[in-house]
């Protein structure tokens, strides 16, 4: 197991750390020892699973075996070999998630080379940004559809050599265009007649080695190649399992895009554990497939358990007055069971009761959206809010909250069920040492932090200083007990003309408590006050708007008075208790919600604020005028 304790810092205050140099010793459930990610898979193949992996197709959920997955994994790699593909060469996955995925992974992991994830829902111009600064000798590609990004930028990736398409027939294309099944045929003879060469080749990949290059989303700027090593994933993988309860006998449902280091890692997780994974249809499909798994287990951003909780309340308020009560009365019995959760202790006779009934009531009919076998499922990406939290978890269903980013493999911190504290992101995982700076930044050390930013030697020394601390831009507190608080991004703190100083995120998740807001998003930095734009919550306005017999022009929305006054009426609730610095002074209503194709969001969904403020520069001064206009300052 991973050595080592685990450790809260506050920088100079001598608490005990562990050594910069500790050794590590990973081992498998099957006891073999776990150095890289050519292990963790050695390991999963060799568990005899005859359901390791599940996609559905043709309306079935079909399973793969792990004896099926070991051997397309190993001809699959030994077939790029073929292909003249060579250590530490750069190979691209463009691609949803699905088994395709995870086996052109680990068959490029285990050959040496490199992988580099890129995000489906990419535009051309983009992805020839990313495979020209790597240099891609090759690219994985899911569908036709992802296929017909590449052709009109391959003359502009000199390097890009092979297309290799997940679904196809064997029908000739392009030069160096090759199907998913070509390539494994092309290693399928030379594994069949020396066996071992896959492991001798996967025996010569070390810890230290790259495993990828992961582009960062790229919320403040352009995206940097973060170089993490087959050590960074594995130790936070082990170090993670020590405290996430992953099983072998469980099924979990992967749905968010493994291009993302947070599904990355949490399925290299799995596969250490051997647990079933069943990689959803899509994120519009999620209902539906949460039923069809029944899964035990998954992991997500806060901004999937928004929307789950946004329909709860929708459905709610259209209950009966007497629902609406029963409702409000179990939301109430979930935050009372909640204290006695977090301090560990049983749960006194007439509360208990109380649990029982809303559970029956209430809470019972939201656990079984997710599944009869449901467990638990992990938070990260972003901070999930306390009120969500305190929603889910006092309606039984457990959610543990972590913490970390691309260029810490991902994680830094997370809860688990023998450590967690409602409103934190739990303590360092075994390993991993974390301080707050004098400046409030939140700073992190031990084997999880990458190797540095690829072809950047300037943005690596300014993440990393020389003492090995990587400074993650987060603002943060840690308690006495060594749970770590999320309070802001340290590049959004909004800086008024006063000088006061304004965290919008905390603001935001208060917006959000409104039904009628879906995505708040918080300005004001250099200006006299805060103003804030709004993406409406469509559906629930929509309702609304016909309750009233409302003739609403959708793409004029900011402009109609009526509905002007129904937001105005939710601000006034937000500012009734806040310090002045705090309020919200001015608002506009956006026509239409964000979107990652229209790039105001990231793939993980958050919201890249300075393109925002770029784009709507004309409607936010024009706010800013009126409040002056009408003395709101």
């Amino acid at each position: 197991m991973l050595s080592g304790r685990r450790l809260a810092l506050t920088g100079g205050e001598g608490r005990d750390r562990i050594a910069p140099n500790a050794k590590f010793v990973m081992t498998a459930a099957s006891g073999g020892e776990i150095r890289t990610l050519c292990d963790i898979f050695r390991s999963a193949a060799a568990s005899g699973k005859p359901d390791l992996l599940l996609s559905k197709s043709g309306g079935v959920w079909r399973p793969i075996s792990a004896a099926d997955f070991g051997f397309t994994v190993r001809a699959l790699s030994v077939g790029l070999n073929a292909l003249g593909l060579q250590p530490g060469d750069r190979i691209a996955i463009l691609s949803e998630n699905r088994p395709e995925w995870a086996m052109a992974d680990f068959a490029i992991v285990c050959a040496g080379a490199w992988s580099v994830p890129i995000y489906p829902t990419l535009p051309s111009g983009q992805i020839a940004a990313l495979l020209q600064n790597c240099g891609a000798r090759a690219i994985f590609v899911s569908t036709a559809e992802q296929l017909a990004k590449i052709g009109p930028i391959r003359a502009d990736c000199p390097a890009l050599e092979y297309v290799i398409l997940m679904e196809g027939t064997g029908t000739p294309g392009p030069a160096g265009q090759l199907t998913f099944p070509q390539v494994v045929d092309k290693g399928r003879p030379t594994l069949e007649m020396n066996p071992s060469i896959f492991e001798q080749r996967a025996a010569r990949v070390r810890p230290d080695d790259v495993a990828t290059i992961i582009y960062t989303s790229g919320t403040t700027g352009e995206p940097k190649g973060a170089m993490l090593t087959h050590h960074n994933f594995v130790s936070n993988v082990v170090s993670c399992c020590e405290v996430v309860p992953i099983r072998s006998d469980a099924t979990a449902i992967s749905f968010l895009p493994l291009s993302h280091v947070f599904e990355r890692m949490i399925d290299y997780a799995y596969a250490y554990r051997a647990s079933t994974v069943a990689y959803a249809e899509s994120i519009d499909k999620l209902r539906d497939n949460l039923l069809e798994v029944n899964p035990h287990c998954f992991a997500a951003v806060p901004r999937v358990y928004e929307k789950v909780h946004a329909r709860i309340l929708e459905r709610a308020d259209k209950g009966s007055g007497l629902q609406k009560k029963i409702f409000r009365w179990a939301l109430t019995v979930g935050r009372e069971r909640l204290a006695y959760l977090e301090r560990g202790e049983p749960l006194p006779g007439g509360l208990g009761w109380k649990v029982k009934l809303a559970d029956k009531l209430v809470f019972g009919k939201i656990r079984r959206a997710l599944g009869t076998r449901f467990v638990f499922a992990v938070s990260g990406g972003a901070p999930l809010s306390r009120d969500l939290a305190e929603f889910f978890l006092g309606a039984g269903v457990t959610i543990y909250e972590g913490y970390g980013l691309t260029e810490t493999s991902p994680v830094i911190c997370v809860n688990g069920p023998k450590a967690w504290r409602l409103g934190t992101v739990g303590r360092p995982i075994p390993g991993v040492e974390v301080k707050i700076a004098a400046d409030g930044e939140i700073l992190s050390r031990g084997p999880h932090i990458m190797k540095g930013y690829y072809k950047n030697p300037v943005a690596t020394a300014e993440a990393i200083d020389p003492d090995g601390w990587f400074h993650t831009g987060d603002i943060g507190l840690l308690d006495a007990d060594g749970y770590l608080s999320i309070t802001d991004r340290k590049k959004d703190l909004i800086v008024l003309a006063g000088g006061k100083k304004a965290a919008p995120q905390p603001i935001e998740n208060e917006l959000k408590r409104s039904p009628f807001v879906g995505m708040p998003i918080v300005i004001g930095d250099r200006q006299k006050f805060l103003a804030v734009l709004i993406v409406p919550n469509f559906d629930r306005l929509k309702e609304w708007a016909a309750e009233e017999n409302l003739a609403v022009d959708w793409s004029a929305i900011d402009a109609n008075p009526a509905i002007r006054r129904l937001y105005q009426t939710e601000i006034d609730t937000y500012n009734a208790d806040k310090a002045h610095h705090e309020q919200v002074r001015a608002f506009a209503l956006l026509p239409h919600d964000l979107t990652i194709e229209d790039g105001s969001m990231t793939p993980t969904l958050k919201v890249k604020r300075r393109i925002l403020e770029n784009r709507y520069q004309e409607l936010i001064e024009g706010m800013y005028q009126a409040a002056e206009r009408s003395h709101v300052a």
